[in-house]
């Protein structure tokens, strides 16, 4: 987040530009030590020698959700800790309590120039538009949650014979509501 002032007396742009370098610096302070607990995780998943998905068997939780825990996208939650210590048991107490703070769910921007994470995105995007109709027509005006969610990838074979990716989205449908001014919480409130 970039900061800047309106106030005269702290409009100069000497001020301004060095609080905006400051808030640069600690947003890439923060990834910096991000990165540092994920190559950690990173090393405690290969020293373990278990795969994505042998990782989710051992704790009941999707492949992509455990990808998640380890790369900081997703908490640690209390009575999960346990099952994913019995199937990492290189994992460090200090990991553990790191992983049970709420996260950053930021990503690098440069993501987008990795050729998987590119072509999902292409294809979300090719296929956005007719999926949201598909939605629009099943459920009503609404959206799909990106909270409570859930997603995974398989591997299965094609009537061709040849592997293919299946990625699941499965989220909670959540619809739009008539904001009418009767229903506002905050409104109701300051009338009383």
């Amino acid at each position: 987040m970039l900061l800047s002032f309106s106030s005269s007396s702290l409009s100069s742009s000497g001020l301004k530009f060095r609080t905006e370098i400051g808030s640069r610096e600690m947003e890439k302070g923060i990834r910096a030590l991000k990165g540092l607990v994920v190559g950690r995780l990173h090393q405690v998943k290969l020293k373990s020698g278990l795969s994505y998905n042998q990782i989710a068997e051992k704790t009941g939780l999707t492949n992509v959700y455990v990808a998640q825990l380890l790369r900081r996208q997703a908490q640690l939650k209390p009575d999960t800790a346990p099952k994913l210590r019995a199937a990492l048991p290189e994992l460090p107490d200090d990991l553990v309590h790191e992983m049970m703070k709420p996260t950053m769910r930021s990503y690098d921007p440069d993501l987008i120039q990795e050729p998987t994470v590119y072509r999902l995105n292409e294809a979300v995007m090719h296929f956005g538009e007719s999926i949201k109709e598909i939605i629009n027509e099943e459920f009503g005006d609404g959206i799909m949650s990106a909270i409570d969610f859930y997603c995974s990838v398989d591997k299965v074979k094609g009537v061709d014979g040849k592997e293919r990716v299946v990625v699941t989205f499965d989220g909670k449908y959540l619809p739009y509501t008539e904001q009418r001014s009767e229903d506002m919480v905050s409104r109701i409130s300051k009338e009383k």
